[in-house]
């Protein structure tokens, strides 16, 4: 006899843990912004790490690999976040086009520095994605988001100072 599974009977109207489901409802949408943002700016780098030339090849392959590794292990628990709050997280290609306030990187690889101005536009963006949320999280009290959101920035502010300064003369 087949072992009968049960399905999740949770709808985001029966979760209860203390936010309201319309706070639920509006951060899930605000996470779904910075997922969609981290995700195409973790695109954008690997593209940058495989495509990178120039004198500064060596030091700007190994700094990319970095950021796109950090990148890649951020989208799991942005996502994680979206789901425990009762919303499904986004993940297609389409849906990330849609909510990214980011570009697509460009078709054909610029050069080294252009590539740094890039990725410093990029963070600064995830970064301003992350900020425009922490009052919807505030309001909600929602300290979770709001821890995700201090480290998500942490990373992104860091990181364009990081890539600013090698714009520097």
């Amino acid at each position: 006899m087949a072992k009968k599974t049960s399905k999740s009977t949770a709808t985001p109207s029966s979760i209860n843990i203390g936010i309201s489901d319309k706070d639920r409802a509006a951060t899930a949408e605000g996470l779904s912004k910075l997922l969609a943002d981290t995700y195409t700016l973790y695109l954008t780098t690997h593209n940058f790490h495989w495509n990178v030339t120039g004198p500064m090849f060596n030091t700007l392959h190994q700094m990319f690999m970095v950021q796109y590794t950090e990148l890649w292990n951020a989208v799991d628990p942005i996502a994680e976040r979206i789901r425990s709050l009762g919303h499904v997280a986004p993940g297609s290609y389409a849906q990330f086009a849609k909510l990214s306030s980011l570009k697509d990187a460009p078709a054909t690889p610029p050069k080294a520095l252009e590539m740094v101005r890039i990725l410093v536009e990029g963070h600064e963006g995830v970064a301003r994605t992350a900020r425009a949320l922490f009052p919807v999280a505030d309001q909600a009290s929602d300290e979770p988001t709001a821890d995700l959101l201090t480290q998500r920035l942490t990373v992104h502010e860091q990181t364009a100072w990081m890539l600013r300064s090698l714009l520097e003369d």
